[in-house]
């Protein structure tokens, strides 16, 4: 199997033909095909803008940068410290919002 910072590691073909997609392949597959993904990815930079998370973010990023010193810091580095603040920081109203476009969809789609 191959690796990569930014993706899990790509399955081997002869895994993929033995197995069913999951609920959450299935789920994920409407998504993409109805452009629904889209739709909701745009709604989410949007609220995170609006809420000041885009900015708060870019901040911490830049006092991390600073205080290990600009030579020192790679993209992966700043993955890795940000991406758990950025998740336990995104306002529970922007996760409630998108959780129930998300329902909605589900429903209406008859998954």
């Amino acid at each position: 199997m191959r690796k990569s910072v930014n993706r899990p590691p790509t399955p081997d073909v002869a895994e993929n033909q033995e197995k069913e997609p999951t609920l959450q392949e299935l789920i994920n597959i409407e998504l993409i095909e109805s452009g629904e993904k889209e739709r909701l990815m745009e709604l989410l930079r949007e609220r995170l803008i609006e809420c000041g998370w885009k900015d708060e973010m870019k901040a911490l990023c830049r006092a991390f940068i600073k205080k290990k010193g600009r030579n020192n810091v790679t993209v992966d580095d700043l993955v890795h410290v940000m991406t758990p603040k950025g998740r336990a920081s995104v306002p529970d109203s922007v996760k409630a919002e998108l959780l129930q476009r998300i329902r909605t969809f589900l429903v209406s789609a008859a998954l």
